[in-house]
């Protein structure tokens, strides 16, 4: 097969690299897609990404077996073949992906930084751990794609890390989006989604998530940006996706593509390493004074955990989060997801469970058992509960049913 992989196209401002997936596909009809077309996270730490720090892969060939529908465009489906053989690329191929990145690409943003690959063989797994728990360089990037095929770039051509990285992603763990996208005068204004159908789904399709936040009544599936998205449905079921998207309410889709993508699988995750900036990790410890009250109404807890106390920080928009972290008290010992923050040097908490309490024998508003923030508030490659296998989930002052582990 032919592994295309591209990154760094979009900005704040607008355009999305998932939108020119769909570009991709419709300049290269004259391949198969095999497989779903995969939308990989990387560290979600890393201080110049632009939005979500997701980079694409299609896998290009000549398709077998039975295809399936992943998508419509342009009043047609897209239909991709579950295995392939490979197809013959030469210069000219390479000439059409750069005419596609550069009729969509958002290169006046000083922070965007495109880039492409083009292999034939895929990089060891070991650079796509590399690049979605820490910061690694160009240079590591190409070391790791050496001999697999060629890469490309506009200005620093960082997007080339992005694009190796999700070539080289081999699913532990995965989920399906199925993205939908504006037709183009709608770009840069309101978006017109039903609130109410935003529930009825949810409440209908119960393999999706991250639909609606219920605790603050917010639609979560639609982005505030000014980028071509619509909205995007994620689930573990591929098959009942588009379904789901048929069922919400809203202003007409342009075009729709179905993602395989390692969100919410806690992939960004390190167990058991040192508190690196910038890493996101999973410690164990006990808490050594009263949470901290900041301005703006965020909470900080400090954890013994060796010799150094640590600080952990919740911040206001986790809502129920933080709630249970103001409720710790000193011997409380607890589990943190989160990532490093270097200044002030922190733990940003991500999801939290409470292993043991120091007063077992008092009233307590809070039970062991793990507690995650508000739905909207959460990052995209966060696993939530609902994922874990026997997790429990509980809110201050509900007894929980098991220990956390």
């Amino acid at each position: 097969m032919v592994y295309l992989g591209f990154d760094d196209t979009d900005s704040r401002q607008g355009l999305c690299t998932t939108w020119l997936a769909t570009e991709f596909v419709r300049e290269f009809e004259d391949f198969d897609l095999i497989g779903y077309p995969r939308l990989v996270r990387l560290n979600p730490n890393v201080p110049w990404k632009t939005r979500g720090n997701g980079a694409l892969h299609l896998r290009l060939g000549e398709g077998r077996g039975t295809p399936f529908v992943v998508g419509e465009l342009g009043g047609r489906q897209i239909r991709a073949f579950p295995r392939g053989l490979p197809a013959m690329v030469d210069d000219a191929f390479e000439s059409r992906v750069r005419h596609v990145l550069e009729g969509g690409c958002a290169f006046d943003d000083p922070l965007t930084h495109p880039g492409y690959a083009i292999l034939d063989r895929r990089p060891s797994a070991s650079f796509y751990w590399a690049a979605v728990r820490r910061i690694v360089t160009i240079e590591e990037a190409l070391a790791a794609a050496s001999g697999c095929g060629r890469t490309g770039g506009y200005k620093e051509g960082r997007g080339r890390i992005g694009a190796l990285a999700a070539i080289a992603w081999r699913p532990r763990d995965r989920t399906y989006e199925v993205l939908a996208y504006r037709e183009r005068p709608r770009w840069g204004t309101p978006r017109d989604v039903d609130e109410a159908s935003v529930v009825e789904m949810d409440r209908s399709f119960p393999s999706t998530f991250h639909n609606y936040d219920y605790a603050n009544r917010h639609v979560v599936l639609a982005p505030r940006s000014p980028c071509p998205v619509l909205c995007g449905i994620r689930g573990e079921d591929p098959e009942i996706l588009p379904a789901a998207l048929r069922a919400l309410r809203t202003e007409p889709v342009d075009r729709w593509l179905l993602f395989e993508t390692n969100q919410a699988t806690d992939d960004h995750v390190s167990h058991g390493r040192s508190l690196v900036p910038r890493t996101s990790v999973d410690i164990k410890g006990t808490v050594v004074a009263p949470p901290r009250i900041l301005a703006g109404g965020h909470v900080v807890v400090a954890l013994r955990r060796g010799a150094e106390p640590v600080d952990c920080t919740t911040y206001e928009p986790s809502k129920e989060l933080r709630r249970a972290v103001r409720s710790l008290v000193p011997g409380d010992r607890i589990r943190v997801v989160g990532s490093v923050r270097e200044s002030p040097r922190t733990i940003n908490v991500e999801k939290l469970a409470v292993l043991t309490l120091a007063s077992a024998d008092k009233p307590r508003a809070l039970a062991v058992g793990w507690y995650e923030p508000a739905v909207s508030a959460r990052r995209h490659l966060a696993k939530p509960l609902r994922r874990f296998s026997g997790a429990v989930t509980v809110r201050p002052g509900r007894p929980a049913r098991t220990a956390a582990s």
